[in-house]
């Protein structure tokens, strides 16, 4: 039986270097069998350089009839898994038909590529970037090697940052004035705000701060909404007393959060909400909910 196993073995080997794979940043990436690999990271506009090599398997030749490498960005919605939505493709071809009998090499080069959309990977949808190496074989079947690359775009501080300032009351029983610093916010800052008592008759048991990301793909009748709690903040234990004021000091930098992205390729958004939970004695709960902007700031390093 032995040799019918080997007539599965591939007959060569392809690797794949970026030209500036040694000084280029590496950031973890998840595979979808659940494990994390390092992975260049990129953003729009750079130049994605390298080199790769096919190597036959001692003793055997490859027949080709052409090697091509592709960029590819894409889409996957997971109801519809398998099935990639490409908003970028670029192509470069390597080698014209004919036959590889020892190691060689092809360099390429994709210049200043427009990369708008940040790597995601959500609970319904993900959004990646591959380079997809095809060497084309007749009869054979094609052979085909992938190398996952990451993309992250940074924005500058916003000109106009207003802070949040919002009243919510049950009437005659509840009502309390919250002020949050700005309403946006880069991936490491730190919510800053305060939570005003003014009317307090109802036995209130504890009041807690999250942070929320709702993600929504498809569209219309087919919009499929997930959201998701990222991070539970005790504001306060115990009954407050009316004029009593609750400082709120939040660090988002221990959360895995993203930029906030808004109809990305009319398929999906990412929106981040502050969600504000009063629960009284009687273990009823009482929410108010804003949404705030998320931004990638530039790494100094």
């Amino acid at each position: 039986m032995n040799y019918i196993i080997g007539a599965f073995k591939p007959t060569c080997n392809i690797s794949i270097t970026f030209g500036d794979g040694k000084s280029r940043k590496q950031v973890p990436l998840k595979k979808e069998n659940g494990q994390t690999v390092m992975v260049p990271l990129f953003q729009s506009q750079e130049n994605i350089a390298g080199k790769i090599s096919v190597e036959p398997v001692s003793g055997k030749k490859v027949e080709h009839n052409g090697i091509k490498v592709e960029l590819l960005g894409q889409i996957e919605m997971y109801f519809d898994r398998g099935n990639f939505y490409d908003f970028t493709s670029l192509v470069r071809e390597l080698d014209v038909p004919g036959e590889i009998y020892e190691r060689k090499t092809y360099p390429f080069e994709f210049s200043t590529v427009e990369m708008p959309y940040e790597t995601y990977n959500g609970v319904n949808v993900r959004l990646r970037y591959i380079l997809k190496i095809t060497i084309s074989r007749g009869y054979a079947g094609s052979i085909v090697e992938y190398q996952d690359f990451v993309v992250r775009n940074y924005s500058p501080p916003p000109s106009i940052n207003n802070s949040i300032k919002m009243e919510v009351g049950i009437e005659d029983c509840l009502h309390i004035e919250f002020e949050y610093n700005r309403s946006k916010y880069h991936l490491k800052d730190v919510i800053i705000g305060k939570i005003y008592f003014l009317l307090v008759r109802i036995k209130v048991k504890n009041m807690d701060l999250e942070i929320r990301r709702r993600e929504s793909t498809g569209s219309g009748a087919n919009t499929h909404v997930e959201t998701e709690t990222l991070a539970k903040f005790e504001l306060m234990d115990g009954a407050p007393v009316r004029g009593e004021s609750i400082p709120v000091r939040l660090f988002l930098s221990p959360y895995e959060l993203t930029p906030t992205y808004r109809n990305i390729n009319n398929k999906f958004s990412v929106k981040y909400y502050l969600n504000l939970v009063l629960v009284d004695e009687e273990d009823r709960r009482y929410f108010k909910q804003q949404e705030i902007t998320m931004f990638r700031l530039a790494e100094t390093s």
